[in-house]
């Protein structure tokens, strides 16, 4: 899709099922859930990748198995020119390293056992980066990086609110100084109040790291805010991927299309002329997906050919793909 120089992470034709089984002593698989079933995109070095969609189509999913802590079904993942899925055990912990992640729970993902300075400084010493001492300085670098007193390195994660506690993670993502991090829709678990902060804290670091996002979200708003190009993804596909502009003003895919009209506009002149897409039915089971085009059950334009093949992921502007047989 890009020059190979600028590209920092490429994805091929990634596949995550996760097996489904029947039965209490004799266990026999009788289905999959096709959770990822065959997308390819690629990242460049320095851009924030935003990919969006329902509930449950695969988008965190897809970030986990780019990191491999699911091991992918099928596909491969390039990241600087190594192939992840092959790679033996230790030398994936070697490249783990540059590639962490932020999750989407800021509840959930800090070990409530463990203070401030131990989640922060954890990664140093899983890896052996640093010494005693200099973990303890490297902390609280950290915790200045994103806005928080280091004096509370020795506090619990129950003592912060939902912004400070992903403040934490960011720092513990940040700690092995990485040049890739999987944004899990880290702004979705608070108020409204704070994702603004904490997206102008993750471009701040961006712009003082020359860091790489895939950043995971369902607010469509804030994904044309922070990232350069944005993909969307239904039901373990991707159906369409563009820069933001291209993508807000002009989306080629019925399924965008529906998204982009449920955007609140903060203009009532607009809002009360603009004309909403509203889809029927509801998504379908990842455990069988449609036939075809996976989008072609709730689709208004769809035909025949919609059921009888699966669309091309195709370049018809350069640099806008999309997946439709109409397009």
């Amino acid at each position: 899709m890009t020059d190979n120089n600028e590209v920092l992470l490429r994805v091929e034709n990634l596949k995550m099922h996760f097996p489904i089984f029947r039965g209490i002593v004799f266990q026999k698989q009788v289905g999959a859930v096709h959770a990822v079933d065959g997308i390819s995109f690629d990242v460049k070095r320095g851009e924030t990748l935003g990919l969006v969609g329902e509930s449950g189509c695969g988008k965190s999913t897809t970030g986990r198995a780019i990191l491999q802590l699911y091991k992918p079904t099928g596909g491969k993942v390039f990241f600087k020119d190594k192939e992840l899925t092959t790679l033996k055990r230790d030398e994936m912990r070697a490249v783990r390293r540059e590639m962490q992640m932020i999750f989407q729970d800021p509840y959930a993902s800090l070990n409530p056992r463990m203070t401030v300075g131990e989640i922060a400084g954890e990664p140093l010493i899983v890896h052996s980066a640093a010494s005693p001492k200099e973990i303890q300085e490297r902390v609280e670098q950290l915790l200045e990086l994103v806005g928080l007193n280091p004096r509370f390195a020795n506090r619990y994660p129950h003592e912060f609110s939902g912004g400070q506690r992903q403040r934490i993670g960011i720092a513990r993502a940040l700690a092995l100084q990485p040049s890739f991090i999987v944004c899990d829709e880290p702004i979705s678990a608070l108020d409204v109040s704070i994702q603004a902060q904490v997206v102008n804290l993750l471009d701040e670091l961006q712009d003082k790291f020359s860091l790489t996002y895939l950043f995971i979200a369902h607010d469509l708003s804030m994904v044309r805010h922070i990232s350069k190009r944005v993909a969307v993804m239904y039901l373990g596909v991707i159906v369409e991927l563009a820069d933001r502009e291209s993508l807000y003003l002009e989306p080629f895919h019925p399924y965008t299309q529906a998204l982009l009209s449920a955007v609140p506009i903060p203009d009532p002149f607009a809002e009360v002329n603009r004309t909403r897409v509203i889809l029927e039915g509801d998504v379908p089971s990842p455990v069988n997906p449609p036939s075809g085009c996976r989008f072609r059950t709730r689709c208004p334009i769809a035909d025949k050919v919609c059921a009888e093949s699966r669309p091309e992921f195709r370049e018809v502007k350069p640099g806008h793909f999309v997946a439709c047989h109409k397009v």
